[in-house]
């Protein structure tokens, strides 16, 4: 009862996709195969009804996802109306093969529809079988066929809208994941600033009297601690979410990332090079190279077949840091797949700090992994 019952209040997906090219496509190709039955084949209903029978099975595919409780009564209810004329006038001719859209609209009452809308929409499918089923006079073995073709195309596009909300919340906790990750990150960051402006106000505090030119020097210094401060905190704010299962321990930084080849055994190699400017580098942005290039590694030596090598580029300058990550393997689908939990981890990171993030094939079939990050990363 609860499985029922929690069936019945699902509500619709979010954010189905809009009509396109596909769409009229498919439309176009089920006209046509109207047009070409009624020119070469036999037996078949009157023309009027051919006409009305192909304008509502496939005329309602259009606003599938966006209405598809709509769709579904408008063609089923016209279909169940068509048959019983058909029935009742005697009219034993078959319909054209383009009522075949109807499987299309049951798969997407269920994919697409909310639960009430999925179960009003299967008793609207079922009324018409039954009844095209006897204006048609099907054996036993056609009737068992029609009614096994529409439950598997409902049972589609359950499983469809099923997996398609399990990859969703996964890729959920995959950001919240790396959202609580970088907290823990930026939280160390806030407190190594505020140190160092405790530290610089007691020296300042000290020599106030005796020196006061180096006090002001100290107020100089903390005014800079505290700017930077400011802008971690303002980073917290937008990340932190639960702070009671956030641990704070010191995390790896820029300094870590040559490490980072000396960690890896066998094949590939990892080769690790660091050049450019790096001073009053965010410790927040230095983390996330870190563990952008620590993840990149990862992910070569699981899905990169035949790899032998990782190149690890970290590149900094007056405005920002760039992250290459690149191994010779072979780019193959699997394991490659671009929406992996690992890569939305990255490429939140990248956008929370107001950066950029890539990864794809290149031109010689490797893969490549690319962020670029502002130095005081700063989220936009």
């Amino acid at each position: 009862m609860d499985a029922l019952r929690s069936m019945w209040v699902e509500p619709r997906p979010a954010n189905p996709p809009d009509s396109g090219t596909r769409d009229k496509a498919l439309i176009a190709a089920l006209v046509g195969w109207s047009v070409l039955e009624a020119v070469f084949r036999h037996h078949l209903a009157p023309r009027p009804l051919l006409l009305l029978a192909t304008v509502v099975a496939v005329a309602p595919l259009w606003w599938r996802r966006s209405h598809p409780l709509r769709t579904v009564a408008v063609a089923f209810a016209t279909l169940t109306a068509v048959d019983i004329g058909r029935i009742v006038t005697d009219e034993r001719g078959q319909l054209p093969g383009s009522v075949s859209a109807t499987l299309v609209l049951t798969y997407s009452i269920f994919r697409w529809g909310s639960g009430r809308e999925a179960a009003g929409g299967l008793g609207l499918i079922l009324v018409w079988l039954s009844t095209t089923l006897v204006a048609e006079s099907t054996n036993l073995a056609e009737t068992v066929a029609g009614y096994a073709f529409f439950l598997f195309a409902a049972a589609l596009g359950a499983a469809v809208r099923y997996r398609a909300r399990i990859r969703l919340r996964d890729i959920d906790q995959a950001k919240t994941r790396e959202r609580e990750q970088l907290a823990r990150e930026l939280h160390d960051t806030v407190a190594h600033h505020v140190s160092g402006i405790a530290i610089q106000a007691q020296a300042g505090r000290a020599v106030a009297a005796t020196h006061p030119e180096r006090a002001i020097e100290a107020l100089a210094t903390i005014e800079d601690a505290a700017t930077r401060t400011l802008t971690e905190l303002r980073a917290i704010v937008g990340v932190l979410r639960t702070p009671q299962d956030t641990e704070f321990a010191p995390q790896p930084g820029l300094a870590e990332v040559e490490g980072l080849a000396n960690g890896v055994r066998g094949r590939p190699s990892v080769e690790v090079t660091v050049s450019g400017e790096f001073h009053d580098l965010s410790p927040a942005v230095g983390a996330a190279i870190y563990r952008m290039a620590q993840e990149s590694i990862t992910n070569a030596r699981r899905h990169a077949r035949h790899a032998t090598r990782v190149t690890v580029a970290v590149t900094g300058d007056a405005d920002q840091v760039r992250l290459t990550v690149e191994d010779d393997g072979s780019s193959g689908l699997v394991g490659r797949a671009p929406a992996g939990y690992g890569l939305v981890g990255m490429q939140e990171r990248a956008t929370l700090l107001g950066g950029t993030f890539r990864a794809g094939p290149t031109t010689d079939r490797a893969w490549r992994v690319e962020a670029v990050l502002p130095r005081t990363g700063t989220p936009r």
